[in-house]
């Protein structure tokens, strides 16, 4: 498979090799192994079910590993999970803050876990760029659905991390915030994080990812570019080609 152009000297800042997960008799992610480099979108992709968030959980180390190895940025997650994690932040698709601690205080907290040092400037710019900064004093319990989604960017953003997991970031959000969460998803994969992006919003992976890993059942069923995968299965549109290699894929949760 060929590199995405520009990409080939970028040092690879996760590695998935074999991640198997199982739900009792149910194998949720079969085998799983795909890299991602700095500075590179992956839009990973899959109907409900497919194992995607399985996988972004495994990843983030919400979920212990059964089988097979990650690393981020070089740390063994089974052998050194806190300075794998300390490499890595992950924007669930439906964050949940602290109730009781405000926005900004979830900042300080974020700066502390990741050990930020001189956080305070960067937490400012991060609040204004996310329309948080007239919401600083709020509780994580008074904050909107999209409130929430753009208080977990702003605190993956604020750790400065190697590598970042979104799964549906844009749900929630206001057009003008979908814009501006596009516009960060891009300025950090320029200064060179590695970016995972999960959604079933095909215009949004189509328009920011470099390369796909799309699942069915569990398993990777193509891994490539977008141009590759319409060069393989013959179609125009990604809406085309998803449909054609996830056909009969289970739609329920």
């Amino acid at each position: 498979m060929a590199e995405p152009e520009g990409t080939a000297a970028r040092p690879t800042v996760l590695r998935v090799s074999e991640l198997t997960r199982s739900y009792g008799a149910q194998r949720a992610v079969d085998r799983l192994s795909f890299s991602v480099q700095a500075g590179e979108v992956l839009g990973l992709l899959g109907p409900n079910g497919a194992g995607k968030t399985t996988t972004l959980r495994s990843i983030a180390g919400v979920l212990p590993l059964q089988e097979g190895a990650i690393e981020v940025a070089g740390r063994d997650l089974a052998r050194e999970e806190v300075e794998a994690k300390r490499r890595l932040a992950w924007v669930p698709d439906d964050p949940r803050p602290f109730e009781a601690l405000t926005v900004a205080e979830h900042l300080e907290f974020t700066a502390s876990l990741y050990g930020v040092g001189d956080h305070r400037d960067r937490g400012r710019e991060l609040l204004e760029r996310f329309e948080l900064a007239e919401r600083a004093s709020a509780l994580g319990s008074e904050l909107s659905r999209g409130m929430r989604q753009k208080l977990a960017i702003a605190q993956a953003w604020l750790a400065d991390p190697a590598v970042v997991l979104l799964d549906e970031p844009l749900a929630g959000l206001d057009p003008r915030g979908i814009r501006g969460a596009r516009d960060a998803i891009r300025d950090l994969a320029a200064q060179g994080t590695a970016v995972v992006l999960s959604s079933h919003q095909l215009d949004l992976v189509e328009a920011m990812a470099d390369r796909l890993l799309v699942l069915s059942s569990g398993r990777a069923v193509f891994s490539g570019t977008l141009e590759e995968l319409r060069a393989a299965r013959g179609a125009a549109s990604l809406e085309e080609v998803f449909l054609a290699l996830t056909d009969g894929e289970s739609e329920a949760p």
